[in-house]
């Protein structure tokens, strides 16, 4: 039977992707080394890293001036290592869910934070709007998609100020205007590759601003002046998302990407709004093209278990949605191909038939 995999993250990659990275594991470019066991410094090693920031440039048009960096740890390092890099005085977080949340809280220990506006109110179902970013902050931090609700910011903010952004689960699936950002970050287990590398596209000359002393492994120019290689990478997981990015490529780039994104995401919205059992989670106009949230509707909640169970009979995986929110939560990554999406439509009319 086919699987169908919805998780979350780590999350499904590209049938190609993962058949390459087990041959590179196995056999490294012909060298009799397992790509487990060479060391990051062999001259077969170095060309991956340099084509797979070459291929992040490209296919994010990313401006000169800005550097492409692998480290450890994951977007939630990140979330200190923003505020130790880029806050001075004052800096901006809009909340809009867990992850933004606990990006918010590490700010605050490094300066004065403003919390410009909050969806906590309503369990994170909407997009705050019409709030005002104080003109004096250091930068504006946001979080684009948020994968435990279902929403997402799908466009490049108009601000007057600096952006800093966890990319972390839509990184690829839309053109990003990265010259609005000082720092675009993300861990790769969503959109790129298996959890262990964390992607950071950072503005080179917004570093080296702040007054205080950073902790060599946290200031982001020791990891652009080395190029990613201050200490040993996590060379497995860059090697995969080098091969995402050739395949994001072949297909078409981000632009592509996106088409197939709305596709798919139209695809299962409409039959959420269209099915009486099921009700979507998310406010309209703030849906996840990346996480697809929705419940039973109240009248069949008693249903829930047994939906769950039938799409795991037909090949579904990783449909239940986190426990914040309930229900299921069907995340439509790049590499989901829409037959997945609907043979999920089809369960969905299928469970329709049998108790409607």
């Amino acid at each position: 039977m086919k699987k169908h995999n919805f998780n979350a993250g780590p999350s499904i990659l590209p049938r190609e992707v993962i058949e390459g990275t087990a041959q590179a594991i196995l056999d490294f470019n012909g060298s009799g080394l397992s790509l487990m066991e060479i060391s990051h410094r062999a001259k077969d090693f170095q060309p991956v890293v340099d084509e797979a920031v070459a291929l992040f440039k490209e296919l994010l048009s990313i401006p000169e001036g800005y550097s492409v960096i692998f480290l450890g740890g994951g977007a939630s390092l990140e979330f200190c290592m923003i505020p130790f890099n880029f806050l001075e005085k004052k800096a901006a977080y809009l909340n809009t869910g867990t992850w933004a949340k606990k990006a918010l809280k590490e700010a605050k220990a490094f300066g004065q934070v403003v919390e410009v506006a909050s969806s906590a109110d309503a369990n994170y179902s909407y997009i705050p709007k019409g709030y005002t970013v104080p003109s004096d902050v250091d930068y504006l931090h946001i979080t684009t998609n948020n994968t435990i609700f279902g929403t997402e910011i799908t466009h490049d903010l108009d601000v007057s100020v600096p952006i800093g952004a966890d990319m972390s689960s839509d990184i690829f699936s839309r053109p990003v205007d990265v010259s609005k950002y000082i720092c675009i970050y993300g861990g790769a287990q969503k959109n790129l590759a298996p959890a262990g590398v964390t992607f950071v596209i950072v503005k080179n000359e917004a570093l080296g601003k702040v007054s205080r002393y950073i902790p060599t492994m946290l200031d982001y120019r020791t990891h652009v002046d080395n190029g990613s290689m201050f200490n040993t990478p996590p060379v497995v997981p860059i090697y995969s998302a080098l091969l995402t990015l050739r395949w994001i490529k072949a297909q078409g780039g981000v632009e592509e990407m996106e088409r197939r994104a709305i596709e798919k995401a139209d695809l299962l919205y409409g039959e959420i709004d269209r099915n009486k059992l099921f009700t979507g989670t998310a406010a309209t106009e703030d849906r996840s093209r990346m996480n697809i949230c929705f419940v039973m509707a109240p009248e069949y909640k008693e249903l829930e278990a047994d939906f769950l169970k039938l799409a795991t009979e037909r090949g579904m995986v990783g449909l239940k949605g986190h426990r914040s929110v309930g229900g299921f939560r069907a995340s439509c990554y790049n590499a989901l191909s829409k037959e997945s999406v609907q043979a999920l439509v089809d369960c969905m009319q299928e469970f329709e038939k049998l108790h409607a």
